[in-house]
């Protein structure tokens, strides 16, 4: 394992993203805040408690998912988009890199940036809502897992993209729909019948399932389905980055 290879390409996109902070994190936590105070304070206050839980802290782990899935994949997908536009990845090509050790570079700084700005969230909503974590470890653990699946799902899209309006494709006409209908703001059992086993059929409904669980104990799906999801997801963008790099796909071209 080349660890020196690893901490190169992890600090060189660490650094990328301490350069754009007010992007990378005021942007999001300014939009997640106001977020917190037009549904948490001004329309939360009005609405009745859901599953035993006030409608300001229920939105809570759906408003840390929107923010993160979104982050997770623009920065993967925007880190491996740049050396392919520079002319820049021949070199990481030929050097004595893995794919393995790319991936874990990139996909580990994305990673890192999407886990800390969803840390910086939870601390912001404290300011607005109380509320308790009931499980802190699986909290974490929800995370981890869904910022490394969706950086990896990131990595993939950059690797497609051939234009930057192509990065933002997915995201912003797949990923945010999804996130809104997979329960941020209500639960889904509050649906007619019909709409609750079409919205099964939405992957977002088990990530915000299984973080709600973590911090009241509450979901619409059981937890271990959720975790269960998460991980078929990873295992699929895993295999679908080791055949990128199998074939070079959209790499050496």
């Amino acid at each position: 394992m080349n660890l020196h290879g690893i901490k190169a390409i992890y600090r060189f996109e660490l650094a990328r993203w301490f350069r754009t902070l007010a992007q990378s994190i005021l942007a999001p936590v300014i939009s997640t805040s106001l977020y917190f105070v037009v549904f948490g304070s001004a329309i939360g206050s009005r609405m009745q408690a859901i599953d035993g839980v006030s409608y300001g802290a229920f939105i809570i782990p759906g408003l840390v998912m929107l923010s993160l899935l979104s982050e997770s994949i623009s920065n993967a997908a925007f880190g491996i988009y740049m050396p392919k536009w520079a002319g820049t990845i021949y070199e990481l090509l030929s050097a004595p890199v893995s794919w393995i050790e790319t991936v874990i570079g990139y996909v580990g700084a994305a990673a890192t940036k999407s886990v800390l700005l969803g840390l910086l969230i939870l601390a912001t909503a404290r300011i607005f809502v109380p509320f308790e974590i009931a499980h802190p470890f699986v909290m974490a653990l929800f995370l981890v897992l869904t910022a490394v699946t969706f950086s990896l799902f990131g990595f993939v899209i950059g690797v497609w993209a051939d234009n930057f309006q192509k990065l933002q494709i997915v995201p912003a006409l797949i990923i945010t729909p999804l996130t809104f209908l997979g329960g941020s703001f209500y639960s889904i059992s509050m649906l007619p019948p019909i709409w609750q086993k079409i919205t099964l059929f939405n992957p977002v409904v088990y990530l915000i399932s299984g973080f709600r669980w973590s911090f009241y104990g509450v979901s619409d799906v059981g937890v271990g389905v959720s975790l269960a999801m998460t991980c078929v997801f990873l295992a699929l963008c895993l295999t679908a980055v080791w055949w990128i790099f199998r074939t070079g796909y959209r790499l050496k071209s």
